[in-house]
């Protein structure tokens, strides 16, 4: 009787643990990683962790190329549905020993343990998270939040501003429901 229940307390327990963990991690966003990605991560090692995935490549042409509007070789990260998840830009272009510079987010199931993803507002960053920097641009408020190295944009319109200027923008001006535009977590 007492291994049945020995038996019993150890699925449990197991079952608990195996509940817990979810997708193992896949959609977690922390600092230096994003999923499986890590700051060690090169871009060689992309096709084996997004083997069930599509990879498409937007590779630059250096500083021999007559493109001069793509600076960064991008890879784009598709799921075999065709939703597109993750951005990816390496540090150095035309080169797949290359480790990470950074990884636009445009999956809503990519979030950090305080719940920050492609869905939160304004009020629930600025509640779990320490904004260290608000810039403007013509289109956008870029918010820096040096805890996980990203910077999240929010639309001025969002913001109540639909003006095309520069001026500055203070995070008691941002509305608490503001969405997020963009989600780059840096790896640098």
């Amino acid at each position: 009787m007492n291994k049945n229940i020995y038996k019993l307390l150890v699925v449990s327990v197991m079952s608990i643990l195996f509940v817990q963990c979810g997708d193992g991690g896949k959609f977690t966003i922390a600092k230096g990683k994003v999923g499986e990605l890590t700051t060690l991560t090169t871009i060689n090692d992309l096709n084996n962790i997004f083997k069930n995935d599509s990879i498409v490549k937007n590779l630059s042409e250096g500083n021999l190329g007559a493109n001069y509007f793509q600076d960064d070789d991008e890879y784009l990260i598709y799921e075999k549905g065709g939703k597109h998840l993750l951005t990816i830009i390496p540090q150095e272009q035309l080169d797949s020993t290359s480790t990470i510079k950074s990884i636009q987010i445009y999956d809503t199931r990519y979030s950090t343990k305080m719940g920050l993803s492609l869905e939160s507002s304004f009020e629930d960053i600025n509640l779990n998270n320490t904004i260290t920097k608000v810039e403007t641009s013509l289109s956008s408020a870029t918010l820096f939040i040096d805890d996980l190295n990203v910077t999240i944009s929010l639309d001025k319109e969002d913001l109540g501003l639909k003006n095309f200027r520069t001026q500055k923008i203070s995070i008691e001006q941002i509305p608490g429901l503001a969405k997020v535009k963009t989600f780059i977590v840096w790896f640098n």
